[in-house]
């Protein structure tokens, strides 16, 4: 799950996610249900409800990494990166039944990617910056 889009400078951002790991317990997420949509790294998605203590973590790290970026947060953990037809997005969201009604979210990374990601080739250039457990 994205919960923080910013800066282009692996060392604050580095610097937040530490930060924000060492401070932070788990976060336990609501799963609202399956979504969809046409932008290729949403293209299906598990949509979560919103809530104080993932509001706090994002700020925590955008704070620690000095960011002024625009970036909103909206819950969610992708799973399908492709373009397709509506309906068949439509089709497939409403195929799927989500196993849990919670989801417990235990680490953090820092991960370098090409945004906005439009195509499988940019997803494999992802790297892992940094990587570190919640409360750790």
């Amino acid at each position: 799950m994205t919960i923080y889009v910013g800066a282009n400078d692996a060392n604050a951002a580095e610097k937040g996610i530490l930060k924000a790991a060492r401070e932070w317990q788990t976060i336990n997420l609501k799963a609202l249900g399956i979504n969809h949509s046409d932008e290729f790294i949403k293209t299906l998605f598990v949509q979560f409800a919103m809530n104080r203590k993932l509001r706090q973590l994002h700020q925590t790290i955008r704070n620690a990494a000095q960011d002024l970026s625009g970036y909103e947060l909206n819950p969610h953990l992708s799973l399908l990166y492709k373009n397709m037809p509506a309906t068949a997005r439509r089709q497939l969201a409403a195929s799927i039944k989500i196993p849990f009604s919670e989801v417990i979210f235990d680490s953090l990374k820092v991960v370098r990617c090409i945004s906005p990601t439009q195509s499988g080739a940019e997803v494999e250039g992802w790297r892992v910056l940094a990587a570190k457990s919640l409360g750790a």
